[in-house]
This record gives C-alpha cells, sequence and structure tokens, in this order.
C-alpha cells in the first residue's frame, strides 16, 4: 500500500509539473517568426522590471560613489548618471528581446503604429521626452540651479524624462514639463555660478550729503554677513527725485540667492537703524499747492 501511495503522489507531481508546462507553453500570439507564450511573457516582464531596478542603482552608484570624487557640480551629475542609464535600459531592451528568441522586425509594424498613434495622440509627451533629454546634454538647467520659468521660481531638485521638479521658498514642488525650458524664456539665477547681484532702491531727503549717503550704505552692506566683500558693494545716485534723492545699493551674494527678499529685509532692516543713528531724513513724497486764481475771485 506504500508504494501505491507512492507512486499516486508521483503521478499527481507529474501531472501537476505537465499541466504548468502547458500552461507556460501556451501560444498567446504570434509577433513574426515568434511565438509570445505565458511563459515568455513573464519571463520578459521580470527581465524588464530587473533592468529599471538596476540601472536606478547603477545610476545611483555613479553618481553617489564615483562621481562623488571629481570636482563636478551636482546637476553634471545627476545629468550624467541619467543619460547613462537611458543607454543602459536601451541597450538592455534590445539585449533581452533577442536573448528571449522575439523577432525584432516585426517590431518595425509596431513601431510605426505607435509613431502614427505619437503623430495623432502623445505630441506633448513625446515633446517633453525629446526636451528631456536636450536639458541633459546641453544642460541650460542643473539640479541645484535657482531657475524662473513663466510664473515659477525656484530651486531644481530633479530632471526626469518628462518634467522637472522646482521646489519653491515656501517648500511646494511644481512640476514643469520640460518643453517649457526649451520654448519658453528661462531665467537661470546659477548657471554659470551661485553668486549674483542685487538691486535695492534707497531714497533720502535733499538736505542730505550724498558722499555721506554712499558711506552709510557700505556700511550696511559690509556689515551683513551675506553680503559678499569681493566683488565689492557699490552705491549709485540714480536720480533727483519729486522729493528724494535716490539711490541703488548694489550687493553681491552667493548665500541668499534663493532668498533675495530675505537679504533685502534685513538691508532696509539695518538702513532705516543706521539712517535714524545718524540722523538721516527719511522722505515721504511732497506737493506744493498754488491757490492763486481762487484767492483772487474771493478779494473780488
Amino acid at each position: 500500500m506504500q508504494n501505491d501511495s507512492i507512486n499516486n503522489s508521483t503521478e499527481n507531481s507529474s501531472g501537476l509539473i505537465a499541466w504548468l508546462e502547458d500552461v507556460m507553453n501556451l501560444s498567446l500570439f504570434h509577433l513574426g517568426d515568434s511565438h509570445l507564450t505565458l511563459g515568455l511573457l513573464l519571463a520578459l516582464i521580470f527581465s524588464f522590471v530587473a533592468l529599471f531596478i538596476i540601472s536606478e542603482w547603477i545610476r545611483k552608484l555613479l553618481v553617489h560613489r564615483i562621481l562623488s570624487r571629481y570636482d563636478l557640480a551636482v546637476g553634471t551629475k545627476q545629468s550624467i548618471g541619467m543619460m547613462v542609464k537611458y543607454l543602459l535600459i536601451i541597450i538592455g531592451v534590445f539585449t533581452i528581446l533577442q536573448t528571449n528568441g522575439i523577432d525584432l522586425s516585426a517590431l518595425g509594424v509596431l513601431a510605426g503604429a505607435i509613431g502614427v498613434g505619437i503623430g495623432f495622440g502623445l505630441q506633448n509627451i513625446t515633446n517633453n521626452f525629446i526636451s528631456g533629454l536636450i536639458i541633459l546634454f546641453e544642460q541650460p538647467i542643473k539640479v541645484g540651479d535657482r531657475i524662473e520659468v513663466g510664473d515659477v521660481t525656484g530651486d531644481v531638485i530633479k530632471i526626469s524624462a518628462r518634467a522637472t521638479m522646482v521646489v519653491t521658498n515656501d517648500n511646494i514642488t511644481i512640476i514643469v514639463p520640460n518643453s517649457q525650458f526649451i520654448d519658453s524664456q528661462v531665467i537661470n539665477w546659477s548657471h554659470s555660478d551661485r553668486m549674483v547681484r542685487f538691486n535695492f532702491p534707497v531714497g533720502v531727503a535733499y538736505k542730505e550729503e550724498p558722499q555721506r549717503i554712499r558711506t552709510l550704505l557700505l556700511e550696511v552692506a559690509k556689515e551683513n554677513k551675506g553680503v559678499l566683500s569681493m566683488p565689492e558693494a557699490d552705491v549709485l545716485l540714480t536720480e533727483y527725485g519729486d522729493s528724494s534723492i535716490n539711490f541703488i545699493l548694489r550687493v553681491w551674494t552667493s548665500e541668499y540667492i534663493n532668498k533675495p527678499v530675505v537679504l533685502k529685509s534685513q538691508l532696509y532692516y539695518a538702513i532705516f537703524q543706521k539712517f535714524k543713528d545718524a540722523g538721516v531724513e527719511i522722505p515721504f513724497p511732497q506737493h506744493d499747492l498754488h491757490l492763486r486764481s481762487g484767492f483772487e475771485n474771493l478779494k473780488n
């Protein structure tokens, strides 16, 4: 009886294996001279998932371990990593298809059909993808850059195939389509380096000595830690206004490139206190009224 039980279990196992083989060899459809079976489809899915995971792992290894040894900008490292990832995915896809015996010549028809679909319904996606490649190669913007595009102002934190992520000063992440960086005017505050100059207008009363005002403003700039000592700050006398002599305080900074309003506030607080201590008058709009004709009529 023991032998009969063993034989029955062996037959059941063999039957289950044979059934699994039949299921895996089930032909789903034909692709050229190739037969796409369920087993082959599962193998392709597993291979593609592994390809994307491995390519992402290699990108991170390249950016954070290998390229970190060299004196490269963060955006340049990220761009090189993304290009290597895309290249590995393209090579891996063709390798997986050829290894599994997929007839690549039959994909020409599929590519043509996809091309028609792209022409009619996927123009924006294709445009954004190609724009993303242009951004990675030409690098008009890089990760870490301070940019302005349209109504969006912030720091670039990620450039992907379809869109770019920008974080504002309020810690809000805005997803900007890549095509907008190619088709629209983009202001990159840190394209060459993270050092910019800001201009802050200041007005004083006409009784003040311009040279003294210049000295006081330069003292305020020198005392602020966020203002660079080189290049030096400068003060321009720009115009004689209706109620004031108008100056522009020009300062260089690399620390406040992403928060110029904060620097402006700090300098204006300091200027107000400096002027108050020095007895400098900050004017307010004044108007002189001449009422000659009205008084003449009253006299008559």
